[in-house]
């Protein structure tokens, strides 16, 4: 009797099993069979929200199901990275995760929510885009030779902003400092918008910021554009140099990619990122992209992971050169 009791029970504890089994070796011949939902780090109207409408609007297309984007802003990122960490790996939750959250955070923060690279399985690349390198006219200089040399005359007294300490535009002038020797000081505010508006009033001497941001300011006069900081110029603007050119081996490119919570079935990866590159190639969405100063940058999971661990090992060395860090 105790016996048949026994084996009953674990009949239905395999029974109450097989629901959760089924979910997480999602079949990818039927995958999705329903809504699927589009993590995203930040709040909505940003770049990286509105690349992410973007791409859901072709997935859904795609796959006649809906995909929703659920904007999880806070924490620099830590909610929705660790929200996507924990979620099941079926294919249901994606992360549109960026070089910010994946490979900026772990070189900043002592301890993390998340591992970068043990909770998450890459799927594609979408697109990089670079920063726009913006001065105040009354800092008289135009290039980034004279921005060197005004910032070598006066050690100590010139001051750059970003939208956040950590964030991307940060570190891009941290490796300026570290790579020419120039002492610039950062000044971290709340949001891209007041510190472009800071920057206009002369408040801090220069900026990295989305070419969205700056280009408006810099075709009315109010900015200088000095330089992008990808390692070659960008498409939208040719006429405008890199770093590089002056400071041989910058680069710093902001990029933004698909990934699945780690132990997704490599057919389920292969599948997702065979229609994310699909869709990333329809013209009026690469159009779109290509307008905002983007780079439609599609690519193998594999390719996507080896950037992760090129990027984040990038960062780990400028932190600890420069002692920088985040509680």
């Amino acid at each position: 009797m105790r016996l048949n009791f026994l084996l009953s029970l674990i009949a239905v504890v395999l029974a109450a099993g097989q629901p959760l089994f089924a979910q997480t070796k999602t079949s990818p011949d039927t995958y999705p069979a329903k809504a699927v939902r589009l993590i995203v780090p930040y709040a909505p109207g940003g770049p990286t929200d509105i690349l992410a409408r973007l791409v859901a609007r072709g997935l859904s297309e795609r796959w006649k199901q809906q995909v929703v984007v659920d904007n999880r802003a806070g924490a620099n990122g830590l909610i929705a990275a660790e929200l996507v960490a924990r979620a099941t790996p079926d294919g249901y939750t994606l992360f549109l995760g960026n070089s910010g959250v994946l490979t900026s955070n772990p070189a900043l923060y002592k301890s993390l929510p998340y591992d970068a690279v043990r909770d998450y399985a890459p799927v594609s690349l979408l697109a990089a885009a670079p920063l726009l390198l913006v001065a105040h006219p009354s800092l008289g200089a135009s290039t980034v030779p004279q921005l060197v040399n005004v910032a070598r005359a006066r050690p100590g007294q010139l001051s750059f902003a970003s939208g956040g300490a950590g964030g991307v535009a940060h570190l891009a002038g941290e490796l300026l400092n570290s790579m020419t020797g120039i002492g610039t000081v950062h000044i971290a505010y709340k949001g891209a918008a007041p510190a472009i508006a800071d920057l206009l009033a002369g408040q801090v001497a220069f900026n990295f910021t989305s070419t969205v941001t700056a280009l408006p300011h810099v075709k009315s006069g109010r900015l200088l554009g000095i330089a992008v900081t990808t390692a070659h110029r960008a498409a939208a603007l040719p006429d405008l140099p890199t770093i590089a050119e002056s400071v041989p081996g910058y680069e710093v490119t902001p990029w933004y990619g698909i990934l699945l919570p780690a132990g997704a079935r490599s057919a389920l990866i292969e599948r997702i990122n065979k229609d994310i590159v699909a869709v990333l190639k329809d013209r009026s969405l690469e159009a779109r992209i290509v307008a905002d100063g983007g780079i439609v940058a599609a690519g193998s999971p594999e390719a996507f992971r080896k950037l992760i661990l090129n990027d984040m090992a990038k960062w780990k060395q400028l932190a600890k050169a420069a002692n920088l860090k985040l509680d």
